[in-house]
Parts: C-alpha cells; structure tokens; sequence
C-alpha cells in the first residue's frame, strides 16, 4: 500500500524509549507510514540507539533520522520535520511514549471522514483522559483548551495538546511564526480554524513519561502560548480557501 502518513518525533536524548515507540508504532498504526525521528546534534543518545534499531532490521515501517537542519529546541525540530515530511498527512508525536500510537488510526479516520486540514488528539473532550504530569501545567492546559472551546467555538477542546495530526498541504503553506517551543501546534491550530481551515478532534489518553526528562518549559513558554490565546479570542477570522 501507498504510504499516507510520516509521523515527526523530534527527540532529545531519547535512547531509553525510542526503541519501544518504534516497536509501539509499528504494532499500532495500521496505516503505511514512515517514522522521521528529529535530532539536534550527533551525540544524543538517540542516534545510536535509531542506528542498532535500522541496522538490526527489526522495523516493520520505514524509519528515518533526520537532523534539524533549522536549529536546536523542540520547535525547530518540529518545524525540521514538518518541511521534510512528503506524505499526505503528518502527526507530531513524542518518544516518551506519553501519546497512545493507536490513535493515529482515528485521526486519519477523521481526516478523510470529514476532510479536516488538523485533527487534534484531545484529553479533554469525552472519552479523553491525562495522568500524571506536574499540576500547574495540567490545570493551566485544561483551562486554555476548554475555555477556547466555549467562549469561541474553537472546534477542539484541546489545543495545546502537540499530539495532532496535519494534512501536508495545510501545513506545509503556512508560515510558523512561533519562537519559543510546543506553543507551535496551538499557533497552528489557531490559524487553521481563523482561517477557514477544517479542524476536528479525537479522543486520547494522556499518561506521563515513564523514563527520561521532560523538556517542557512551562515558564519560558508561558508568555507564547497567551500570545495564541488572545489570538484565539480576538484576532478576526481570514478566508484564505
């Protein structure tokens, strides 16, 4: 079958869970697909363990390693990742095996069902759910995502989640004006919908990391995601189809 999917997992230091989000993928996702896991500089401890993975031939999909060719940090990996991916559609995911690979099936699903340009993984609609991860940011998260969905409409109850999928010639046309890190896939989201663009959500289960270092910044990043949010509320809608 014709590969519809490239899956972005930008990484930092991951050797300790990329291999089981490889194998995880692999048995999940039922659609053809190639995984781009993102790298900042060779000696992260990813590489390696990608390399024993290819050279060991036990994946079941295509798996690439991509070097940021933008610069260092999460956002510029995602945006690597983003400009290298050639298949119709693309979902940003992690290697803390945090996102449930499965859903990937029901965010293509929605996709095509309803042509939707975004499809966000949402913990907060019904059926969603999130374990563990520090309170302030968990509580912070909530609020911003239900809040936009009542007093805007904004078709998602989940926006700042970065586990989404994006149809390849939505996204790859649109100028990613975010500076700091994960905001990235709010601001996209955001302008998606201001825009005229399809957004949809699917359920998914959130659980924190089980091995490594989260590299979220909540204070840095804070000041860029009210930066969307104010956005969200009163930035008037574009017609751009």
């Amino acid at each position: 079958m014709e590969r519809v999917l490239d899956i972005v997992i930008p990484v930092y230091n991951e050797g300790d869970n990329i291999i089981t989000a490889l194998d995880l993928i692999a048995e999940k996702v039922i659609y053809p697909c190639r995984v781009i896991v993102v790298y900042d500089f060779d000696q992260d401890t990813t590489v390696p363990a990608v390399q024993g993975y290819l050279n060991a031939k036990k994946n079941k999909q295509e798996v690439v390693l991509h070097k940021n060719s933008i610069g260092r940090g999460a956002l510029n990996a995602i945006k690597s990742g983003l400009a290298f991916a050639d298949s119709e559609f693309v979902v940003v995911t992690m290697a803390d095996l945090s996102d449930p690979p499965e859903v990937i099936n029901d965010m293509i699903d929605k996709a095509k069902a309803k042509k939707a340009d975004v499809v966000c993984g949402s913990r907060y609609m019904k059926g969603g759910s999130q374990k563990g991860g520090p309170f302030l940011k968990r509580i912070l998260s909530r609020l911003a995502g239900t809040s936009l969905w009542y007093i805007t409409s904004l078709p998602t109850h989940d926006v700042t989640n970065s586990f989404k999928l994006y149809r390849r010639s939505f996204v790859q046309g649109l100028a990613i004006e975010s500076n700091g890190g994960f905001e990235l896939g709010m601001e996209i989201v955001v302008k998606a919908w201001k825009w005229g663009y399809k957004v949809d959500e699917v359920p998914t289960s959130w659980q924190d990391r089980a091995a490594g270092k989260s590299n979220f910044k909540l204070w840095k990043w804070l000041p860029s995601y009210l930066h969307w949010y104010f956005f969200a509320l009163f930035s008037p809608p574009k017609k751009v189809q």
